[in-house]
Parts: structure tokens; C-alpha cells; sequence
């Protein structure tokens, strides 16, 4: 152990091979395995920040699970009540991990001004509402507050306020058809106390937030009456299972239906971020084999007179393998190190500072953003290492057929 110790120090000191043959195959080994560990960390925490983020954006507004009347899933708007109480039953009630169940209603109407007008979808929400799950969008003014009477505050995004030129503290006049008599719309005046942007186009476009007993005026519903509920879970991998255990506890008259089935565009397009995530990794690792394999074949080469010394001084074929591979190793380390440190210099950069925009129209997101787990990382620079070692095992095996003898005389 002490001989593989000494000469494995004596191959990777710098100076050793500095002016030797292989300085340079192994300096760009070396930064190979640096730009892959970079691609691969880059990739992986911007791919994870951006499938969590928009995954949680679409929670924000509209919970994990959604329940409705049948009728409501075609426009999104809440044309039949929902008796509150069936959500006291003991078959919903036994259903686990359900952080919250909060009810809503939306209605129809428009917005109109001197000069424009803009179609909208009222989204009513209760004082048990959690609206703070929006606080992150708010990009100018604050949450409707809670009330003990109706609440004329609202919630309106910025492409509604740019389109209609509206700001904080403004009045809105919203006009909300009747569903019976006479056809004289229903005439309300709102406050704007809050301005929100998701880049949610889904959203942007037409949800204003406020309290829900306009819509059970309007629509002279009972107290006990709403237009739907959104379950919020405590965790979102059993969104499918705890979907599918509401909607078989639930009446036969309504349905629930999770985000990932109701904006099941998105989702598909986000899955696919495994994927591509995926392939860059295996493109990465394999490029830093092959520099690797490339390396070691040339540090095997230089070194067949050394190589022949061992073998006649005793040492057998695996000994001198363990050496070469010690050294590959030391070389990947010194890579991976590198890698680390530019990589996760760049994400933390990116974290804290956002230099990189996207289009939010095609991205759900104004900048890049970024997911650094730990977890991720190790899992990234030991499998890297791994791998590299396990191919590396081939091209050693080149040592076992360099004769003592012929080694020695190699010139």
C-alpha cells in the first residue's frame, strides 16, 4: 500500500507530468469533467427551479385538487351551488394529508371604463381562504383583507391594470349579468387594494380575487352555498391518489378533478424537464469518460517503462492497475472540484440576483430559477465518480499485456 501511495503521489504531482506528453490530454480531461459537472448542475437545479415553481404557482391559485358541479368544468365559472356541508361528511373527513379545503365561487362579468372594457372571472373567496399563498406575486399594493361585512376589495392583475390603465386605490365598475327577470346587468364598484402577477397567462387574463358574497348575492345563494372547493395537500406527489379518493367519497352530481388532469398542458411540458434533465447527464458523464479513458490510455503509454519495473520488481498486474487508477481518480476529484465551484458560483449568483430573464409568455416565469439541493449535488459528483471509475476498469486492463521485459527496453 505504502508502494501504490508513493507512486501515485509521484504520477499526479504537477510538476511530474507538467512538461510530459500527457500535460495536455490531461488538463483537458480535467476540464471536461469541470464543464460537465457545470452543464449537469446548471441543468438540474434551472430545470427542478422551474418545474417547482410553476407547479407551485398553479397551487397558489387554485389548491391541488379542485371540486365542482360538473357544469362548472367547461368555463370555469360556477353556474350551480355546492351545499357546503358535503365536505362534513366523514368519508371526506377521514381522507389523510389534506393540509387545508378552502371554498370559492366565480361569476362572469366585465370591467368597464370611459374608453375600454375587459371580459373578467370574479373569484369570491372566503375569510378562511389562505390568500397568503399569493403574497409572492403581489407586485404593488397588499392582500384583500378579511371582514366581518362584505368586502369591496379586490385583487387585479397587472395585464388587466396595464390594459385598462388602472392602479392602486383605483374604483372599478364591474358589471355581472343575471342569470334570471329582467336583463339589466348587476352593477358593483370594487377597490383595488392589490396588484398580483403569476405569469400565468391562465390567470392574468381574467381572475380578479374578492369576497365571495358578492357571488352569493348576486346568484341569491344561501349562506351555505358556494361554487366549489380547493383542496390544498400537504404533499404534492400524492396529488393523484388524494384526487382520486375525492372524487369517490363526493356525491354523484360533482366532480373533482386535480391540476395536473385540468392543466394537464403545462404538466405534460413540465415532465419533460426529467427528461431532458436526464439526457444531459448521461451526455456529461459520458464525455468525462471517454476525456478520462483518453487520459489514462496516454499516462499508461508514457509510463510503460515504470510499468515494466514494477512487474519485474514483483508487483502484479492489479497492484499496477490500482496505481493508474488512483490517479484517474485524483484527476476526476480535481475536475468535480472545479466544476463545483464555478457551478454552484453561477446558481447562487442566479438565486440571489436573477441575471437571467425569460419570456414569461412562453416560461411562467420572469427569470430562471433555481433549486440547489444538497442532495442533488452529492448524488451528482458520487455518481460521477463512480461511473468514471467503473470505465476506467477497461482501459487498465492494458497493463496486464505489457510484458516486463519488452516494458523495460520501451523507449
Amino acid at each position: 500500500m505504502k508502494l501504490e501511495y508513493f507512486i501515485t503521489k509521484r504520477l499526479v504531482t504537477t510538476k511530474n507530468y507538467k512538461s510530459s506528453v500527457s500535460a495536455p490530454i490531461i488538463k483537458i480531461a480535467i476540464t471536461a469533467i469541470a464543464l460537465g459537472m457545470i452543464m449537469m448542475l446548471i441543468a438540474v437545479a434551472t430545470g427542478l427551479g422551474l418545474k417547482y415553481k410553476i407547479r407551485d404557482k398553479i397551487s397558489a391559485f387554485s389548491g391541488h385538487v379542485i371540486i365542482t358541479n360538473y357544469d362548472s368544468n367547461i368555463t370555469d365559472i360556477t353556474l350551480k351551488p355546492i351545499d357546503a356541508q358535503i365536505m362534513n361528511s366523514p368519508d371526506i373527513k377521514n381522507i389523510t394529508g389534506v393540509k387545508n379545503i378552502q371554498k370559492y365561487a366565480s361569476k362572469a362579468g366585465i370591467i368597464r371604463t370611459e374608453t375600454s372594457f375587459e371580459g373578467i372571472i370574479y373569484k369570491g373567496v372566503d375569510s378562511l381562504y389562505d390568500l397568503n399563498e399569493l403574497k409572492d406575486y403581489v407586485i404593488e399594493g397588499r392582500l384583500p383583507k378579511p371582514s366581518a361585512g362584505m368586502s369591496n376589495e379586490v385583487l387585479l392583475s397587472q395585464y388587466m391594470a396595464d390594459r385598462m390603465h388602472f392602479k392602486v386605490g383605483d374604483k372599478v365598475t364591474t358589471y355581472f349579468m343575471k342569470e334570471w327577470g329582467n336583463k339589466v346587468p348587476n352593477v358593483r364598484q370594487f377597490e383595488i387594494v392589490g396588484i398580483y402577477n403569476s405569469a400565468l397567462q391562465q390567470f392574468d387574463a381574467n381572475i380578479v380575487i374578492g369576497d365571495i358574497r358578492h357571488v352569493q348575492r348576486l346568484n341569491r345563494w344561501q349562506p351555505n352555498e358556494v361554487g366549489g372547493f380547493e383542496v390544498v395537500l400537504n404533499d404534492f406527489d400524492q396529488i393523484q391518489q388524494k384526487g382520486q379518493e375525492f372524487y369517490t367519497n363526493l356525491p354523484s352530481t360533482v366532480d373533482s378533478k386535480t391540476i395536473v388532469d385540468k392543466y394537464s398542458n403545462i404538466f405534460s411540458w413540465i415532465d419533460m424537464f426529467d427528461f431532458n434533465i436526464m439526457v444531459i447527464i448521461i451526455i456529461m458523464v459520458a464525455v468525462a469518460s471517454i476525456n478520462m479513458i483518453v487520459a489514462l490510455l496516454v499516462l499508461i503509454l508514457e509510463r510503460t517503462q515504470m510499468i515494466g519495473i514494477l512487474k519485474a520488481m514483483g508487483a502484479n498486474n492489479w497492484t499496477i492497475r490500482k496505481i493508474f487508477l488512483y490517479n484517474a481518480t485524483y484527476l476526476i476529484v480535481k475536475g468535480l472540484l472545479y466544476g463545483n465551484i464555478i457551478g454552484l458560483g453561477l446558481l447562487y449568483t442566479q438565486q440571489y440576483f436573477g441575471f437571467i430573464k425569460l419570456d414569461s409568455t412562453s416560461y411562467y416565469v420572469r427569470e430562471a430559477p433555481v433549486l440547489i439541493r444538497f442532495t442533488d449535488v452529492f448524488l451528482l459528483n458520487a455518481g460521477v465518480i463512480l461511473i468514471a471509475f467503473l470505465v476506467l476498469l477497461i482501459p487498465s486492463y492494458l497493463i496486464s499485456k505489457i510484458s516486463p521485459v519488452k516494458a523495460i527496453r520501451y523507449d
